[in-house]
């Protein structure tokens, strides 16, 4: 994809591409001339940048206005130029401080300031995905017979949050056969978290002992069907003024687009899910971001996790010109902070 580029070309998308994250305005010959001092004349600048149009990394916004990035002069900008600065002692202090309670954390609260504290370090929106209920440890399984093969599950997490939901069993059960599947998956189950207790009862229904008993095969098999579905996780937003008074969208209809987006929060969640499953930062700019709303934004985002499991997604949304070399640091090491937080917590 960046192959054709030549090492001059490089330095001046660079040049531009850091001109246009700090100023917003399209970005001339005479600007790369004079600022970056590169030993090039206006006019040898002029067709590198006439060339790296051509290449599809620059745009020319009017006939008479100078060069803008493109998607793609971003994606080649974080993929291969980058430099990334290395957060301090005191700003990494700072993050910890707004992060850490005096009493025993609440994880609500705990998604709240990492919001906010993203918001805040970053002057663009900050966002958390709050862990879902199948990342809570696993404490105890209750059933509770209901009229015609109907049961009530109620899921007790160690941390005291119930989860109750109405299952349809395949077969009669009566109460006494349901408390002993409650003892025998509370047993088995102890000590994870939801998700690792779905992979935990997989791997016990491939055991042949199992097939010869039919208690803890039907207990196996209900279990199943109670941690279907354990739906989204709470979505936290702050600072959704901060992206508004970036000059991309003073235009009201990508104003009200972006306003949309945020409100609809499923939108929002499934973009921060695609991190879910990654290592470290990921970065989705422009039209990558598949929200027709969020055309002119950029998502840096982090999974926290406990223990190597993932909990949960956290990140900043900005214009897709943000300062990525100081946002990315700072979504990274808090990233860091959260999970040994929520670590501590269950």
């Amino acid at each position: 994809m960046f192959e054709a580029l030549t090492e001059r070309d490089r330095r001046v998308l660079q040049a531009i591409i850091t001109d246009y994250i700090q100023t917003a305005q399209p970005v001339g010959s005479r600007i790369v001339s004079k600022k970056y001092k590169m030993g090039l004349s206006p006019a040898t600048i002029r067709n590198v940048m006439a060339d790296l149009e051509e290449l599809g990394f620059l745009i020319q916004p009017h006939t008479s206005a100078g060069r803008v990035p493109t998607d793609k002069a971003y994606r080649f900008f974080v993929d291969t130029i980058l430099s990334m600065r290395r957060l301090n002692l005191e700003e990494k202090g700072n993050i910890e401080k707004g992060l850490l309670l005096e009493r025993d954390p609440d994880i609500n609260e705990v998604m709240k300031r990492a919001s906010h504290l993203l918001s805040l370090l970053s002057k663009q929106t900050g966002v958390v995905l709050a862990p879902r209920f199948g990342s809570k440890i696993f404490k105890h399984i209750e059933f509770i017979k209901l009229r015609d093969r109907r049961i009530l599950v109620i899921i007790v997490s160690r941390t005291g949050e119930v989860q109750n939901k109405v299952i349809q069993a395949d077969e009669e059960m009566s109460q006494d056969e349901m408390d002993k599947y409650s003892r025998y998956l509370s047993e088995i189950m102890g000590g994870l978290s939801l998700v690792e207790a779905k992979q935990k009862i997989v791997e016990e229904m491939k055991k042949e002992k199992v097939i010869f008993d039919k208690l803890m095969y039907r207990a196996l098999q209900l279990s199943q069907k109670a941690l279907e579905d354990e739906g989204e996780g709470d979505l936290f937003i702050e600072g959704k003024t901060n992206i508004m008074q970036s000059p991309e969208f003073a235009d009201m209809d990508k104003m009200r687009g972006l306003l949309e987006a945020f409100e609809e929060k499923t939108k929002i969640v499934k973009l921060l899910d695609k991190a879910l499953s990654a290592q470290g930062i990921q970065i989705f700019i422009g039209a990558e971001n598949e929200l027709h709303e969020m055309i002119n934004c950029s998502i840096v985002a982090a999974p926290y996790s406990r223990e190597n499991y993932t909990l949960g997604t956290l990140g900043v949304i900005g214009p897709t010109r943000m300062d990525y070399s100081n946002i990315i640091p700072v979504v990274d090491y808090t990233a860091r902070i959260v999970g040994q937080i929520l670590g501590n917590i269950d």
